[in-house]
């Protein structure tokens, strides 16, 4: 497979364009390295895959010098006519798009950036798969399409329809407009909603890495809603070996176009998050609570026995041993 990864210098593209790498797939990945978080752990995840930061330059390649099969390209996919001659001149057999304007209270500041990124983006993307035809996309949705809704475990096939943030409303558009383009131009296309992915090399912005860098330095957590609160963690390797699952198998209905969950189907209430991360640190947490925060929903957990069903895959690892795992990298990264 020759496959084009976008959003390489993020939490789970680089994780994915590795892995790629790794089973001898030709990978070129390409990121605009936004200043949304730290560039710099965006920079250290390229360097952990071989991409030379000295090397980068606008509109041209970096070779890997770990990975004979994998290139890096400074791009961004806003840019229509840079990413349409990407795809003519390479000649990608699947693509597994992955960038996008993230964090939900970001989007509440910022509408700009997430049109720009999520629909804009992915629109360029959409007509780049149409024009050169792949055999395969995959593409990021996310958990927070289910909004509010109280009917748990989310399943797929449940309303999405009441975004509680416009972050989600960007993904539920991009789920849209990729049936839209399924069915006009049979572009075989899968989306997955992943469900509060964490682990090494994680985003500074998610509760995992807030919680763990306040914790280690005496510093004040907010708990928000007081902490009646739970989530779906997702450990990242699980994400990864879903993904992979998925890549080679596009969709084979009259309209090639599915979406599936993908968590621990295993919610943590937020307070034993927090226990865990004092557990592993060994020390304790100051706590502030707070109100709930707007955008925010009281509780995510992924209905996972369609991707169980056509994958025999559910992702596994226990909270335990995730926050262990990441807990050992943060030390060794930050500290």
């Amino acid at each position: 497979m020759k496959i084009l990864v976008t959003g390489v210098a993020g939490f789970i593209g680089s994780y994915i364009a590795n892995a790629l790498s790794k089973d001898n797939h030709e990978v070129i990945g390409i990121d605009n390295i936004n200043s949304y978080y730290d560039v710099g752990l965006k920079y250290a995840r390229l360097k952990n895959a071989g991409i030379d930061e000295e090397k980068i330059k606008d509109n041209e390649f970096v070779q890997s010098e770990k990975h004979p099969s994998y290139r890096f390209q400074l791009l961004d996919i806003t840019d229509r006519e840079r990413l349409q001659t990407l795809f003519e001149n390479e000649n990608f057999t699947h693509v597994v798009h992955l960038a996008a304007q993230a964090g939900v209270r970001y989007s509440l500041e910022n509408p700009y950036a997430y049109i720009d990124s999520n629909i804009v983006g992915f629109i360029n993307v959409l007509e780049a798969c149409r024009h050169y035809p792949v055999n395969h996309l995959v593409f990021a949705s996310s958990s927070s399409v289910y909004g509010a809704n109280a009917k748990i475990p989310y399943s797929e096939s449940d309303r999405t329809d009441s975004p509680v943030s416009l972050y989600a409303a960007t993904k539920k558009a991009d789920e849209l407009m990729a049936f839209t383009y399924s069915k006009l131009y049979g572009i075989p296309a899968t989306g997955i909603r992943f469900f509060t992915v964490y682990g090494p090399w994680g985003r500074p912005d998610m509760a995992p890495s807030l919680f763990m860098s306040a914790i280690l330095s005496g510093k004040p957590i907010k708990v928000f809603n007081h902490g009646n609160m739970e989530r779906d963690f997702t450990y990242i390797d699980d994400i990864v070996q879903g993904t992979l699952k998925i890549i080679p198998s596009p969709p084979q209905q009259a309209i090639p176009y599915a979406i599936y969950n993908m968590g621990c189907s295993a919610p943590v209430k937020l307070m034993d998050f927090i226990e865990t991360i004092e557990k592993v640190t060994g020390k304790a947490a100051i706590k502030e609570m707070a109100e709930m925060q707007p955008g925010d929903v009281v509780s995510t957990y992924a209905d996972t026995s369609l991707l169980e069903k056509d994958f025999g895959y559910k992702p596994s690892t226990s909270i335990e041993t995730g926050i262990h795992r990441f807990y050992e990298w943060f030390v060794r990264y930050y500290q």
